[in-house]
């Protein structure tokens, strides 16, 4: 910002001056479709969302007017099969697009990350081949938006507890119940749900908006995500074809195998928010001069700085050998959790530490890192907590479960 003659403040148009960091030439362990693809996104990015995305957030409007954008740069299940609707990528194309999502915002990131991984694929997983030729190319194209219902209200880290539930009705079931924190339901077209049958076994089915009895009332008042929709699932006596289960999972495996393809995503993602915040950090730390020189020539501004890359590349590195795991359907549930629960952690550290070398600017929209940190506080909780993924993990190196 600057002022003019009479004092007021003018505001210049924004300019998305991002340069990528890579410290250990991990870009030579990508291919050439790796590369093309972040290219593409980060030039979409700096052209769609940047310039936007603080009035968005400081509105707390969600540009809902980008879900085309991003099915056209294939961010809606790039690792799915084209055939319906995917991008016939792998699981690092998937990566480093989420990562360049998240670059520009959490939020964004969370608006492809719930149509890919919590809506697409499970339907193209668990779904018939019916329901894969029917909704998966319209998700695809975002011609149709989705969104996933497995949290509740009294149920979040433990969703095996879920009270919504369905009762055979003869070619339908009847659906009672809640779900709570849902990206994108108060715009979406269709919900996959999770709920309990009459035996008490977790089915998924997709139910869709124009059913009576299902409601999606938005969640007002959020400090973080401004810039995603979010609101709640509420079903009343819904019913729902029995065309519309999902045939080909029962129990709690379905939405947790979901949610392990979401939090690969949010790994690499997290690692956007933070290179965001660094570069910015870097860049105002060589122009801010304090004491007749660049605050970045001072011994501590250079200590934040060379932890903040240290972090950002052991994370990369984490990352890449996880989605060289996930190409060869090695990558274990424990695994995507620790990658997870060690990036978005690393990534709010870096906010608040880039931050600082803001100084008062830092707490203003006219950088990014005050959006990003408050952002990352929900990616700290959301898709499993920060301490349940600590428990996860150890879980798995002492074969001892801690929740029960």
């Amino acid at each position: 910002m600057s002022h003019n003659s009479n004092g007021t403040i003018v505001k210049r148009a924004r300019e998305d001056r991002y340069q990528h960091h890579d410290y250990y030439n991990l870009d030579e362990l990508l291919s050439e479709d790796h590369l093309l693809a972040r290219d593409a996104v980060r030039t979409w990015v700096k052209q769609e969302v940047s310039p936007i995305i603080e009035e968005y957030a400081d509105r707390a409007e969600c540009p809902t007017h980008l879900f085309k954008g991003l099915a056209e740069i294939g961010a809606f299940g790039p690792s799915l099969p084209e055939e319906y609707g995917g991008g016939g990528m792998d699981e690092i194309a998937y990566g480093v697009i989420m990562q360049e999502l998240e670059r520009g915002d959490s939020g964004i990131r969370s608006m492809a990350s719930v149509q890919g991984s919590l809506v697409m694929y499970p339907i193209y997983k668990f779904g018939s081949e019916e329901q894969r030729k029917k909704y998966l190319p319209k998700l695809g194209s975002g011609e149709f938006i989705g969104c996933f219902g497995l949290t509740e209200p009294d149920f979040g880290s433990n969703p095996s507890d879920m009270i919504t539930n369905i009762r055979d009705d003869g070619d339908a079931y009847i659906l009672n119940g809640a779900k709570m924190w849902i990206t994108n339901s108060p715009v979406a077209d269709l919900a996959v749900v999770w709920a309990k049958d009459e035996q008490g076994i977790i089915r998924g089915m997709i139910v869709e908006r124009g059913m009576k009895g299902f409601t999606t009332p938005t969640i007002h008042g959020k400090w973080s995500l401004r810039a995603s929709i979010t609101g709640e699932l509420v079903f009343e006596d819904v019913r729902v074809p029995k065309a519309n289960l999902l045939p080909n999972v029962q129990g709690l495996k379905g939405p947790l195998a979901c949610l392990s393809k979401a939090r690969y995503g949010i790994a690499w993602g997290a690692i956007g928010a933070a290179l965001d915040c660094y570069d910015a950090a870097l860049r105002y730390s060589k122009e801010r001069i304090q004491f007749g020189k660049p605050i970045g020539q001072f011994q501590l501004t250079q200590k934040k700085l060379a932890e903040m890359i240290t972090e950002i590349t052991k994370a990369q590195l984490l990352t890449w050998r996880l989605g060289t795991l996930a190409n060869e359907g090695r990558a274990t549930p424990a695994q995507i959790s620790m990658a997870k629960r060690n990036n978005v952690n690393m990534a709010l550290e870096i906010a608040r530490e880039a931050r600082q070398i803001h100084g008062g600017m830092g707490i203003t929209n006219e950088y990014p890192i005050m959006r990003h940190m408050m952002n990352l506080e929900t990616v700290l909780t959301y898709e499993g907590t920060h301490d349940i993924h600590l428990l996860i993990t150890g879980m798995d190196v002492t074969g001892l479960n801690a929740f029960k």
